[in-house]
């Protein structure tokens, strides 16, 4: 059977090659041993590997005419979805490998031509999804290329042009220095070629340590991202292949197996095969290879319940001195050969023959046979789920087509100005909302943190650049908010970090530079000196946090509009396809805002103006017992005593009134005297003026914590709920007056709505066109299973307004179905039975229905009684 992965004719082409039993003969007769006679089992391989049952059309059994519609169903299904970006896709063999293990030139030789970019490095840069289809009337290969422009249309090339399209996308990417996740679709007609879609994913990359590597290391990432994507679709069988002696050594089963922990979806492949079988010293080895241990493999449940052995002979294809093989037919006589020679080795240093159930698992041709019955299986099983996906994408697709047609009607000034007031209505409905608090928008998606508010808005720093962090917690601060409760949130910070801010220590330096000489005598007023410190420190400080608190609100309101259009696009209300009109919404948005803050920034600096430069005692000296708290503890005397005292003391010059004070007096009064004229400071007047210039920084900086929130609150919060809307209806209106086309970019808009609906018509002719096919695939599935005609299917189609055909023209196309299919339907079972026989270990044949067949050779059967009758010639 294996040999009808190439065909009939292939056959023909190496018949005076030496043949399998003819090589272990000359080997036996080398080394001396003897053999008995091919068992039945070896017998009906050989026969179907040389000598393939064919149809009445004398192609090969396996590839039955009938199964034409399933695989040409789910290639345009593929194509479809690639082309459009659907949640779907159809089953198809992904291949993964690092570099160098061979992904490339397997393909090629499941293909039986070579036509890829193969190479040392990565020279595949981008996924290329090969949708092989037998036609044995194509003697040379038949490429057609789904360009990316052509909405999934199909482009007919030569196999040069082929080459050159592949080899030059991944010159631009490697230029680029980059990847492309998106699919190069390519359809493959060919008498040698099976039914088969496969996809080649560029190899990972095990990139060295090191910063010198870096780059090396981020292609790796790229890579390993781009892949992991591609096996995350459940519909993909996962071709894992290893190029490694040592099971153990799991290297690309570690990247599958976090996709597919248990390898349930995966076919292990050993690469490389005839460079392997030459280390094995001994038979041992060998068998140890060939049956690795279930744990070495890390899964019991292993796709095909053991990994495959493949071998691919090196070298290209061409004319050139460095070419291997001159054509393609020269190139697949070289793999089969490769195989018989794999297979020879191996029994000779087993010294004994394969098992039919080791002999399933060796070989190119063995693992092309496998993959296309397990394909061919998952097809099936694939058609009762796809029918309905197909419809809900229909209605999905239909019900964009009729927006799309609406919204080009709609493309007159008189509509599109009514639009457009209608949806700067809802907008200006939203800035209040979420001023005024909603739980509408997820805040995981739109709301900050305080430490994230940091870094996006900015954080309060200091005159020196370091950050200033309050001694307090700040409530809310590991809460995401956004709105009013952040905006709530920035203030409290403002209010908590700037209230704790401390005057900076005097020193005797700053109050020697700021006493200087009065005009009219040269004594010293250190109540003077502690105002001018008091007020030029307090400016200095409390300047750049207005600035700072200016910048993190108008972050705050600027982050409102993302949320408002969610929440508007959320209700369905957006305007999608009117990019510049939103834009320009949002322009005036942050335009005003922008506005505020400067305002409110000006009123507050034209405040800190006032209070710093008159100090005025009332509101700056918040705490008038402050001088005493410097004097020494004993010296208690009251407001009114020392007041008098500090007269009696300036108004007395006379030694007789001096010699009157009593001593406590004297204290006050040389307190006095020093502060008032003596320039040569003690450790009393440097307290005494740090104390005055700490009370009158105090008042500075409680009045501008209280005149800042209040100032934000008047001038830049209450415009926002209030003064916005009229605003944005001035703005907007003027817009229209002005140029309706420019607020709109009508011309560009309706470009890319003709070009919406363009790919929306294309996209539903081809899915309409997939529905018949899958459509008539169900019915006669349903037919065969003994189920009851599926007119009930059609029926509740047709109600819903899908592309299928009518419920009468469907009964009568089933009934015509089911005569046919009764005719076919026992021999498709004998067929079935005897294909499957070979593969199985113990040789038994097909175990009994709806239980699960784990030999490598066979694939499993689904819950249903279906899969026992469907053979390839019942679809």
């Amino acid at each position: 059977m294996a040999a009808s992965a190439y065909g009939a004719d292939e056959t023909d082409n190496f018949i005076n090659a030496p043949s399998a039993p003819q090589m272990r003969a000359a080997s036996a007769k080398g080394s001396g041993g003897n053999r008995n006679n091919s068992s039945n089992a070896e017998d009906l391989r050989k026969s179907t590997y040389w000598n393939p049952q064919k149809n009445s059309s004398g192609a090969p059994a396996f590839f039955d005419p009938s199964n034409e519609k399933l695989y040409e169903a789910y290639s345009q299904l593929h194509t479809l979805a690639q082309e459009f970006d659907k949640p779907f896709d159809s089953p198809a063999v992904l291949v993964v490998g690092h570099q160098t293990d061979g992904k490339s030139a397997l393909v090629e030789a499941l293909m039986g031509f070579q036509f890829n970019h193969v190479g040392g490095g990565t020279k595949t840069r981008r996924p290329i999804a090969i949708n092989m289809k037998y036609n044995h009337n194509c003697v040379e290969p038949r490429c057609y290329l789904v360009k990316d422009d052509t909405l999934g249309k199909e482009e007919e090339l030569s196999l040069p042009e082929l080459q050159a399209f592949i080899e030059s996308e991944n010159a631009r990417l490697e230029q680029e220095n980059s990847f492309w996740a998106k699919d190069i679709v390519v359809k493959i007609e060919y008498k040698y070629c099976p039914n088969l879609t496969i996809i080649d994913t560029p190899g990972l990359i095990s990139a060295a340590p090191g910063r010198k590597f870096n780059g090396m290391q981020q292609q790796s990432r790229m890579v390993e991202n781009l892949v992991r994507a591609k096996m995350q679709n459940p519909d993909y069988i996962i071709l894992c292949l290893e190029d490694n002696s040592d099971w153990s050594n799991a290297t690309t089963r570690k990247a599958v197996m976090e996709c597919d922990p248990d390898l349930r979806r995966t076919v292990v492949v050993s690469t490389k095969f005839d460079t392997r079988i030459p280390q094995f010293a001994r038979a041992a080895d060998v068998e140890m290879f060939m049956h690795p241990p279930r744990h070495l493999l890390d899964s019991p449940a292993m796709l095909g319940g053991g990994p495959f052995f493949t071998s691919v002979p090196s070298g290209r294809v061409g004319l050139s001195r460095d070419s291997m093989f001159r054509s393609n037919d020269h190139f697949r006589e070289a793999v089969v050969q490769r195989e018989q020679a794999d297979i020879v080795e191996l029994e000779r240093r087993l010294d004994r023959r394969l098992e039919p159930s080791e002999r399933a698992r060796s070989g190119l041709s063995q693992l092309r046979h496998f993959l296309e019955r397990l394909l061919q299986q998952r097809y099936l099983d694939n058609v009762p789920t796809i029918v309905p996906v197909l419809e809900r994408e229909h209605r999905h697709a239909s019900n964009k087509l009729e927006e799309t047609v609406g919204e080009l009607a709609d493309m007159n000034q008189d509509k599109l100005k009514e639009k457009g007031r209608q949806f700067y209505q809802h907008f200006l409905e939203k800035i209040p909302e979420l001023l005024r608090g909603t739980l509408a928008a997820p805040p995981r998606v739109f709301g900050e943190t305080l430490s994230h508010e940091h870094i996006r808005g900015g954080a309060f720093v200091s005159n020196d650049g370091r950050p200033v962090n309050s001694e307090n917690p700040i409530p809310n601060a590991e809460m995401r908010l956004f709105g009013g409760a952040q905006y709530h949130r920035a203030l409290e910070e403002f209010r908590q970090i700037v209230g704790e801010v401390q005057c900076p220590q005097v020193s005797r330096e700053d109050i020697i530079n700021a006493c200087g000489v009065d005009e009219v005598h040269d004594g010293v007023n250190y109540t003077r000196t502690a105002c001018v410190i008091a007020v030029s420190r307090a400016k200095d400080t409390f300047e750049p946090f207005v600035h700072q608190l200016g910048f993190r609100l108008a972050h705050i309101a600027r982050r409102m509009l993302p949320v408002a259009m969610y929440l508007l696009q959320k209700e369905g209300r957006i305007l999608s396809g009117h990019e510049v009109f939103l834009k320009k919404i949002g322009s005036s948005f942050a335009k005003f805002v922008d506005q505020r803050v400067k305002e409110c920034q000006e009123k507050c600096r034209e405040d800190l103006l006032s209070t710093t430069n008159f100090v005025t005692w009332s509101l700056h000296s918040g705490n008038k017992s402050g001088l005493r708290s410097v004097l020494h503890p004993d010296a208690r005397v009251d407001e009114k005593n020392s007041y008098g005292g500090a007269t009696s003391g300036m108004s007395s010059s006379s030694s007789r009134d001096l010699a009157k004070v009593n001593p406590k007096d004297q204290k006050l009064m040389d307190l006095v005297e020093n502060t008032l004229w003596n320039r040569n400071m003690k450790e009393v007047t440097l307290d005494v003026v740090d104390l005055l210039v700490r009370q009158i920084y105090s008042g500075i900086r409680t009045y501008v914590v209280q005149s800042v929130e209040l100032k934000f609150n008047c001038f830049f919060l209450m415009p926002l709920l209030n003064d916005f809307s009229h605003h944005l209806r001035n703005e907007m209106e003027d817009a229209f007056d002005v140029n309706l086309d420019l607020v709109f970019n009508v011309k560009n808009v309706r470009l890319a709505l003709e070009e919406r609906q363009q790919k929306l018509e294309a996209e539903l002719e081809q899915m309409e066109h997939i529905q018949s096919k899958f459509a008539s695939i169900h019915s006669q599935l349903e037919v065969h299973s003994g189920a009851s005609p599926a007119t009930v299917a059609a029926a509740q189609a047709a109600r819903n307004g899908t592309s299928f055909r009518t419920a009468a023209d469907r009964e009568m196309q089933i009934s015509s179905d089911s005569v046919k299919a009764a005719q076919e339907m026992e021999a498709g079972i004998a067929h079935a039975k005897e294909q499957f026989a070979h593969y199985s270990p113990t040789n038994a044949g097909v175990r009994q229905q709806g239980k699960t067949m784990n030999s490598p050779g066979t694939v499993q059967s689904g819950k249903s009684g279906i899969r026992g009758i469907l053979s390839p010639r019942n679809i």
